[in-house]
């Protein structure tokens, strides 16, 4: 490219969204945004239950494989990354979820100075266009749009009953800062359809002449000057492209795509580094380490005398008045997101807030992308939301061609164990409550030949475990005296110049939810950072 620009974003996903959005917001500065997918224009973008045809499409989905894990018992796992303009949230589940206030305050107890619950609170509310209107936690101005639900489903509300006869307080607001309790989900739509990063903040802008998006592109590798990023090399339609930045490149391809750029381009561990023949610009181990992801035990109940997503999907009347009512009223099960009803709880009393989140859903199938089963059921997914394991992403080979090698080392600590078989006594218990028993449930997965005792559990979880589509940590922010950390607190990669991370890999520890808002919210932080560092006139490496 002849132009040059003053900041280049790598990835149009949920972060590069909003970078795009608050950098170009000064005509004096030019932006370039990178995307390796494509633009949003097939339908199942749109309509929220088009996740179940987007993960495993390679049209919307990078189509990314875990290795064989140990901790799954030798299982490999789909692991969906959206691969078009808004990334993830184009495909994701919709969940708008903060997490706790105790996991912000630990960032800013690790060192990171304005990373605390009461600095992030504000970006939150600025971003929030919420249907709760302009409160103590929300705001109803902002671009990111939450709404309720629209759909109601009678198994969900005697799920929510058997919680509360367990002790689980209802709840109106996951994201208040404590998530402890049962209630719905809000989630990010707009009258029915789905609110991508895209549509919220990169489409409304893409007529700023300072603003130029390229779609279809795979990006080598960072370009450098001595320890200083200059730009990026990229191939599109299949040209070698180089493009220069004057100011700063910043990779937002996310926690598996961030990674293998910085090591592409010659900046992880060195000896990682060695094997492909990639010379090293900074040996920074880091990279790629700290891999931390939410495994869910799907458990499974057949039920009775009521209706699930299973007994519609797969009766042409039924599909017929979903598609009628969705078309009519914006409302119904095509505005499902996969999880309905959210239930944080302690999975046992060693733990002083809730450490587990289930996902329940009026559905179930054997994984996405394939059909939903033929028999009623619903599917009780928890997750333990702070795992202690810890994975790598690292690259295959040098071809920027390649799908990293991902091994997210599941289960792999006996905290992790324990924690997964407590949640499927919980997950038993919640079915046995009394508001449940006129529906009959009946254990399918894990199955009740399946013990109670801690070794038959954490098979167990092994067997039925599965991501929950949260990868982070990989590029993690830090102090300098931390040799793991890859970006300081205003997230440029230490030892170099003119390089950040702005995207979920930078999380040191992950969230107690879903991972998506959070991800939003550092995205629009670190813009106010770049900005303010340009004016300054502050450099760092």
């Amino acid at each position: 490219m002849t132009e040059e620009f003053d900041y280049i974003v790598v990835g149009a996903g949920s972060a590069g969204c909003v970078l795009a959005n608050r950098l170009s917001a000064d005509p004096k500065s030019r932006v370039l945004v990178l995307e390796a997918g494509g633009k949003d224009n097939w339908i199942w973008f749109h309509i929220p239950v088009g996740y179940l045809f987007a993960m495993g499409n390679p049209r919307a989905d990078w189509m990314f494989q875990t290795e064989k894990e140990p901790g799954l018992n030798g299982r490999a796992l789909n692991y969906p990354r959206g691969k078009v303009i808004g990334g993830c949230s184009a495909i994701n589940g919709m969940i708008s979820m903060r997490g706790q206030a105790a996991d912000y305050d630990h960032w800013r107890q690790l060192g990171l100075t304005g990373w605390g619950w009461d600095d992030v609170l504000p970006v939150f509310r600025k971003l929030d266009g919420h249907f709760l209107g302009d409160t103590e936690h929300h705001g109803a101005s902002g671009e990111w749009r939450v709404e309720e639900p629209r759909v109601k489903w009678e198994v969900l509300d005697a799920v929510t009953k058997a919680a509360t006869e367990m002790g689980i307080p209802r709840t109106a607001d996951f994201n208040t800062g404590d998530n402890n309790g049962v209630g719905y989900f809000h989630v990010n739509q707009k009258r029915g359809l789905r609110m991508s990063a895209a549509k919220a903040f990169l489409k409304p802008v893409l007529d700023r002449p300072n603003l130029k998006l390229e779609t279809g592109v795979l990006v080598e590798k960072v370009l450098f000057e001595g320890k200083r990023a200059t730009g990026v090399r990229f191939r599109q339609n299949g040209q070698v492209v180089e493009a220069r930045a004057k100011g700063e490149v910043i990779l937002s391809a996310g926690a598996v795509g961030s990674p293998q750029i910085l090591q592409l381009s010659g900046v992880g561990a060195a000896e990682w580094l060695s094997e492909h023949g990639i010379a090293p610009v900074l040996d920074r181990p880091g990279v790629g380490r700290n891999l931390q992801d939410h495994l869910q035990q799907r458990a499974i109940f057949k039920v009775h005398d009521v209706k699930t997503l299973n007994t519609t999907y797969h009766s042409l009347f039924g599909r017929a008045l979903m598609g009628m009512e969705y078309a009519l009223f914006r409302t119904g099960p095509l505005t499902m997101a996969p999880s309905q009803l959210g239930i944080f709880t302690m999975s046992s009393p060693d733990h002083e807030r809730a450490n587990i989140e289930f996902h329940v859903q009026p559905l179930s199938l054997d994984k996405f992308g394939e059909p939903l089963h033929r028999f009623p059921a619903v599917t009780v997914s928890a997750c333990n939301l702070r795992p202690t394991s810890r994975g790598t992403i690292r690259l295959r080979s040098a071809d920027p061609a390649d799908k990293p090698l991902i091994a997210p080392n599941y289960l792999s600590t006996q905290e992790d164990r324990r924690v997964a078989a407590d949640a499927i006594r919980i997950t038993r218990r919640l079915m046995k409550q009394p508001a449940l028993q006129a529906y009959r449930p009946e254990e399918y997965l894990p199955g009740p030949s399946v013990g109670d005792d801690e070794a038959s559990l954490a098979k167990a979880a092994g067997d039925i475990g599965t991501t929950i589509f949260h990868p982070i940590g990989t590029a993690k922010m830090g102090l300098p005296s931390d040799p793991m950390a890859v970006v300081d607190e205003r997230l440029r990669v230490m030892g170099l110049s003119g390089l950040r991370v702005v995207d979920a890999s930078v999380m040191p520890t992950i969230t107690s939810g879903n991972t998506n808002t959070p991800t939003i919210m550092i995205a629009d932080k670190a813009s106010r950072m770049i900005l303010e560092d340009a004016r300054t006139g502050v450099r760092h490496g």
